[in-house]
């Protein structure tokens, strides 16, 4: 009875340091996930910022090309 006793504690703390490894990769893919997006969602917001102003530009070019026409 004590041998299985002694068994069993060694195969729960074996497996507790399995556990603890794959908790801490999963929590680290998940960290590494939100800065992915992150980065994604500033790259987004840079390249609208970008979009608009050449929009802008365009408009502005429209405007100058008709007060030059008339």
């Amino acid at each position: 009875m004590i041998r299985l006793a002694a068994l069993m504690m060694l195969v729960v703390s074996t497996a507790g340091c399995g556990l603890v490894e794959t908790v801490g990769s999963g929590a680290t893919e998940a960290s590494a996930k939100v800065q992915e997006l992150q980065q994604a969602k500033a790259t987004e917001a840079r390249a609208q910022n970008e979009l608009d102003a050449a929009a802008r530009a365009a408009a502005d070019q429209r405007q100058e090309a008709e007060k030059a026409s008339q």
